[in-house]
């Protein structure tokens, strides 16, 4: 007889984790609060206008791909990938634009012609990212590195030896500035620390891996837009008969003797040898587990940064915007003090505005776009959000109508928004952190919780808010920790004999 799983939660680790763990033999059922799968990769429609509603952009595809080869399945068969020309287009206050290509030559040449900086610096600065995402990658983001058996084998003790390749003991900002030297260029690639919402000014130089996906391997959009992600891997849920419970949050996990023996949902146990949870880490021991202390590291991390997204549906086209496009701030530093040491908005806002129509015009009505357009915010402390959003609200559009010489207000014919109290409300993300905690100190990667309990046998953790941290491909890679840590604990089948 399989051992049963209990997945919490139908974001894309949580999915990944089951399509993962069915394959294995494991009897998989999952429990999801809302009316719908996807956890923050959502998807709003209304008046013929289509919206993702978190995640936007896609770095390392084959990860989505790798679920369906190992269920048996052709992935082309379920989604498709169309690799980006142009992975960001960046406005900035002075009226220049710099377009960052796929192609790397067109992408040197923008540089050279747009700012001071030097080319070959560019190159040097991707270079020294595959380096250490190659040096890394096997350790840190795939693999459970709190493990023993991790930290003793030939890779991780070849990256004791090159630690200082992890550039730890600098920040983000200032090897870029010592690196580029160019304050345009210096903003372009401090951008990436957002990525999983901190501050460049503070987080660790080793976040500048994260050019490297984007920029060394390629941004993608998945054919449709991205809620066919969670929709694609659903089908593949289908076929390996993993069931999904809807309209099921789960208010308890208990624990007898140091193991886990089930879960409490709509007022009965549900009898289960291992849980899976793939919701907020805080709000996990905050309300799912009785008489359990949230940890001690838990306790003292920051928190990374939340966000307010206007979702506008335009009756205008703007044939000087791409799918993804940035309108920096005057002064950035300035902008990540108020959002982290404040805790409020910034009256020049860095904004960030996705246009799925481009790629996919079905997204919006004819001669329509539909705008995605997002600020990062701090995490909700208490915030009268109403006033704030009709501040930012005012911002934005003042911003854009200066930058694209246009009257933006009498063009937006729908809108909604998420803020961080809506965000908080329907993700369960504590205080409505995007990304757990932040990464604004020099070991944070080794703070994150682990995927798995040391306590407590047959409980494991992924998503955005544990080990290895936010974002697609670090929850897909959270799910593959996941589903290994369980084959070595549980056994390879899934069989309730194996020990």
């Amino acid at each position: 007889m399989s051992r049963k799983v209990v997945v919490i939660g139908s974001g894309i680790g949580g999915l990944a984790s089951a399509i993962r763990l069915a394959t294995a033999g494991y009897n998989v059922e999952i429990f999801e609060k809302n009316s719908f799968f996807g956890g923050k990769i959502g998807e709003y429609r209304t008046n013929g206008y289509r919206f993702d509603m978190g995640p936007s952009l896609l770095t390392l595809p084959e990860l989505i791909n790798e679920l369906f080869r190992i269920a048996g399945e052709n992935p082309e068969q379920y989604i498709v990938f169309e690799k980006l020309d142009l992975s960001c287009r960046y406005f900035y206050n002075d009226g220049s634009i710099i377009n960052a290509y796929a192609n790397r030559d067109l992408f040197l040449d923008e540089i050279r012609r747009k700012t001071t900086a030097r080319p070959i610096d560019v190159e040097s600065l991707l270079k020294k990212a595959g380096e250490l995402y190659d040096l890394t990658a096997n350790v840190f983001i795939f693999s459970p590195f709190q493990k023993l058996h991790t930290l003793l084998t030939p890779e991780a003790k070849n990256l004791a030896r090159k630690f200082y390749k992890l550039d730890a003991f600098t920040t983000l900002h200032h090897r870029n500035q010592k690196s580029l030297r160019d304050a345009k260029l210096v903003q372009l690639f401090d951008r990436y620390a957002t990525y999983n919402g901190s501050n460049p000014f503070e987080a660790p130089a080793t976040l500048k891996i994260i050019p490297h996906l984007e920029h060394n391997l390629g941004a993608f959009q998945p054919k449709g837009g991205m809620y066919e992600l969670v929709k694609a891997l659903i089908r593949l849920t289908e076929k390996l008969d993993i069931r999904i419970h809807y309209n099921s949050l789960v208010d308890e996990v208990f624990v007898n003797h140091g193991c886990v023996t089930g879960i409490r949902c709509n007022n009965r146990k549900i009898d289960c040898d291992i849980v899976i949870s793939n919701t907020d880490i805080n709000t996990f021991y905050t309300k799912l587990l009785q008489n359990k202390e949230l940890p001690f590291r838990l306790k003292h991390q920051e928190l990374s940064s939340s966000a307010i997204i206007f979702y506008w549906g335009l009756k205008n086209n703007y044939p000087e915007l791409d799918v993804h496009n940035i309108f920096f701030s005057e002064n950035y530093r300035e902008e990540f003090h108020t959002i982290f040491k404040t805790k409020t908005i910034y009256h020049d806002p860095t904004v960030y505005l996705y246009i799925s129509s481009k790629c996919n015009p079905s997204d919006a009505p004819a001669n329509c776009e539909n705008w995605f357009v997002m600020i990062n915010t701090p995490h909700n402390i208490g915030q009268d959000w109403n006033v704030l959003r009709e501040l930012l609200r005012k911002f934005i559009i003042q911003k854009i109508n200066r930058i694209l010489s246009t009257d933006l207000e009498k063009y937006i014919e729908l809108e909604e928004y998420l803020d961080p109290e809506r965000i908080e409300r329907y993700t369960n993300s504590y205080r409505g952190a995007l990304y757990g905690p932040s990464s604004n100190s020099k070991f944070s990667a080794f703070y994150r919780h682990a995927n798995h309990s040391n306590k407590i046998k047959g409980l494991y953790f992924v998503g955005g808010s544990v080990h290895p941290g936010g974002g697609i491909p670090l929850c897909l890679a959270s799910a593959k920790i996941v589903s290994k840590l369980i084959e070595e604990d549980f056994g390879t089948k899934g069989n309730s004999s194996t020990q």
